[in-house]
């Protein structure tokens, strides 16, 4: 009687661990939908050889990444939340409920989730390349990107980001669009992952604030960097800093850490306003690049990157300047967080959020690759 007792109690918390997913985030009945796609941790134990060394694909502030096989012959990745990730539950019920929703080529798909004690698993379809940033920040290997492939890279992340704007049953923003989340397919499609900080807008909403920032420095819109106010427009900012590096084939602040004084965006505006756009072009791709998609392109992301939300473009739009040659942008004025030089005086307001508004103690010195979940406003 005490060993059924006892059975009995452990199910009942595992079933109110897996309700618990879905309380307070999804409305009406989602327990089913969310069940179906649980594991268990036999399941994922097996898959992954019990987590082997040899099938790690990689490790970030989330924890770690393993390939797996299930049972049918599917290659899956399994991303394995340590207790001390960024991502805690919230993050976990947002990952679970938002991707098993969307549905797109140029999302990564969710095959299930595992939570059994302190353990709490994702299994995505197993993306082959890797990400974005493993090509494009690497001397050697981001000259197999040339810019037909950079073109299509870049097409599909902004219809991705379409969908979860404006075309999914829900208006999805994501706050954390970058390179490392960019993953490539067989065929280097792109396609965004971790949803773990991604927000549900509702059908007339526009704009939310929030006291607790999340996103990577470098990519973070001002407006929600400084006052915690986030909308589709924060992302295109961001998509904005993820099309300048891969133009550029450098990080956002790659000429920040050579002279102390410019970051990318500043840089390509001067290069922009002084009329030699094309110096900014990553010489990987010289032999390759069409000028015309190049300077339509660059123009795009100067607009992404402006100051005020208003004047940047919707995805709507970026994805129609990128499929026709017919529409003429608007002029871009600087971008924000626009860096002088040191020999015309410093005005460097990233520098003043990097100091200023964080409350992490172990912050690195490189403004580009870490998430925070800890940053308060003034």
């Amino acid at each position: 009687m005490v060993l059924l007792f006892l059975a009995c109690c452990l199910l009942r918390r595992k079933r109110k661990k897996t309700y618990d997913v879905v309380k307070g985030i999804s409305g009406a009945n989602e327990l089913t939908t969310v069940e179906s796609l649980q594991f268990d941790l036999a399941t994922m134990q097996a898959a992954t050889n019990n987590f082997s060394p040899q099938n790690k694909l990689g490790e970030g502030g989330f924890g770690e990444v393993f390939q797996g096989g299930l049972p049918n012959g599917q290659q899956i990745a399994v991303k394995r939340l340590s207790q001390s990730s960024r991502q805690g539950d919230e993050e976990f019920k947002n990952e679970v409920l938002l991707v098993a929703k969307l549905q797109h080529r140029n999302l990564v798909r969710l095959l299930g989730f595992c939570l059994e004690g302190d353990k709490k698993l994702l299994a995505y379809e197993f993306v082959p390349n890797k990400s974005l940033d493993y090509f494009l920040f690497d001397s050697e290997k981001r000259r197999q990107l040339d810019w037909p492939l950079r073109y299509k890279i870049v097409s599909g992340i902004a219809r991705g980001m379409l969908y979860l704007h404006e075309d999914s049953r829900l208006r999805i923003i994501h706050r954390d669009l970058k390179c490392s989340n960019i993953l490539l397919d067989s065929e280097m499609n792109p396609k965004i992952s971790d949803f773990g900080m991604a927000r549900i807008f509702g059908v007339n909403q526009n704009q939310a604030t929030t006291n607790k920032i999340v996103g990577t420095f470098g990519y973070m819109s001002p407006e929600y960097a400084m006052h915690g106010e986030f909308s589709v427009k924060s992302d295109v900012y961001s998509f904005g800093v993820l099309l300048l590096e891969i133009i550029c084939g450098k990080k956002n602040n790659y000429y920040h850490q050579l002279d102390g004084g410019e970051y990318l965006a500043s840089y390509v505006w001067n290069q922009w306003r002084e009329g030699m756009p094309l110096e900014v072009l990553d010489s990987a791709i010289m032999d390759s690049y069409s000028r015309d998609e190049v300077l339509r392109c660059l123009h795009i992301c100067l607009l992404c990157i402006q100051e005020h939300p208003a004047i940047r473009p919707t995805m709507a739009t970026v994805v129609l300047m990128l499929s026709s040659n017919s529409i003429t942008p608007p002029s871009p004025r600087h971008p924000a967080f626009f860096v002088r030089s040191r020999s015309q005086g410093l005005n460097i307001p990233m520098r003043e959020l990097e100091s200023d508004r964080s409350t992490s103690k172990t912050m690195p010195s490189s403004t580009n690759g870490m998430s925070v979940t800890e940053l308060y406003p003034r």
